[in-house]
């Protein structure tokens, strides 16, 4: 992972590492902020590699947020309006549906230019 981390150089731009039956296993490296967003049909898994990444949700409950350091993980259940964010920067390794977009279904403002709004690229 480390050596498909290294060739990785844009912010908010996952790769994908391998496809288990039918979700992908992906490699990100981030910092800043994405955008609040919602996977109307599937859960997303996010397991720290290096850094912090801190998961803003939005559900009946209201508004919280998950902090996660290394090696910690958290799932977001399909349908939750998230963003996930990382101010000193961190690697991720996310599991979602094959072809899930990282800007989800419904994004709930503009996509910056900092965001890869993408289904996942190739490694190498």
């Amino acid at each position: 992972m480390a050596e498909a981390l290294s060739g990785i150089d844009r912010l908010w731009s996952p790769h994908v590492l391998a496809r288990v039956n039918d979700h992908d296993v992906r490699l990100a490296r981030v910092a800043g902020d994405h955008i609040w967003h919602v996977h109307d049909d599937t859960d997303e898994f996010f397991l720290v590699l290096e850094g912090r990444l801190d998961i803003g949700l939005r559900d009946e409950g209201g508004e919280r947020v998950v902090s996660l350091e290394r090696g910690s993980a958290f799932l977001v259940p399909r349908g939750v309006e998230h963003r996930p964010s990382s101010p000193e920067g961190a690697s991720i390794l996310l599991v979602e549906a094959g072809g899930t977009l990282s800007t989800g279904d419904r994004a709930t403002e503009e996509v910056p230019d900092h965001i890869d709004s993408t289904r996942g690229h190739e490694l190498g």
